[in-house]
C-alpha cells in the first residue's frame, strides 16, 4: 500500500470549514469538507464515508487541491473533442464558401455540405462528416441562403402583367350607410 499523498501546507481545516461555508457550489463544500476532516487527522476512509466517495476520489481531490487550491474542486466543463481544422484551414474553407464553386471545375453550381467536406478531404486529407462541415460555417458566421427558383425561358415584362395590384385607399368601397332608427 502506497503511502498518502500529503495535503498542501498553507491550509488547515478551519480555514478549509470556513471556505466550504462561503462556498455557493455544493460539490465543492463537500470536498472542502472531506479534505477539512483529513487536515483535522481523521483517516482518509473516513473522509470517503463523509464525501459519498471510494479512496481513488479522495486521491484526486487531494491532488486537485494541492495544484490548484480551493478552485481545484470546481466541477469545470470537459475540454472536448480537439477540433479537426486549424485556423488555416478554416481561412481556406471561408474563402472557398465565399468564392463559390466554379462549375467547370468543380462540377456544382452551388456548394453543398457534402462537396465541401469532400473538398477538405481532397485539400488536407481530413475525413470530416457534412454535419461537422455545417457546425464549422455556422460558427464563422455562414448561414444556409438558397436563392428561389427560376425557370431560364421566365419572361421579366410578362410577370409585371400579372401581378395583383391593389386599388388605392381613396377607392375602396366604404361601408354601406346605415340610417338610425326612430
Amino acid at each position: 500500500m502506497a503511502a498518502p499523498i500529503p495535503l498542501r501546507p498553507d491550509y488547515d481545516g478551519a480555514g478549509l470549514r470556513a471556505l466550504a461555508r462561503r462556498s455557493k457550489d455544493a460539490d465543492q463544500t463537500r470536498r472542502l469538507l472531506a479534505l477539512a476532516l483529513i487536515y483535522d487527522g481523521g483517516s482518509r476512509r473516513s473522509a470517503a464515508q463523509l464525501g459519498g466517495v471510494g479512496l481513488q476520489i479522495i486521491r484526486d481531490w487531494v491532488l486537485r487541491f494541492n495544484a490548484h487550491g480551493p478552485d481545484g474542486l470546481i466541477d469545470r466543463k470537459a475540454p472536448g473533442a480537439v477540433p479537426k481544422l486549424n485556423a488555416a484551414q478554416r481561412q481556406a474553407l471561408a474563402e472557398k464558401v465565399v468564392r463559390g464553386p466554379t462549375p467547370a471545375v468543380d462540377g456544382v453550381v452551388r456548394w453543398r455540405l457534402k462537396d465541401l467536406a469532400h473538398w477538405i478531404f481532397e485539400e488536407f486529407g481530413i475525413s470530416i462528416d457534412e454535419t461537422t462541415v455545417g457546425r464549422e460555417l455556422k460558427a464563422m458566421g455562414f448561414r444556409k441562403l438558397s436563392a428561389r427558383p427560376r425557370h431560364h425561358a421566365q419572361d421579366v415584362e410578362a410577370l409585371e402583367d400579372f401581378k395583383k395590384n391593389s386599388r388605392p385607399d381613396w377607392q375602396k368601397s366604404k361601408p354601406p350607410y346605415r340610417r338610425e332608427p326612430g
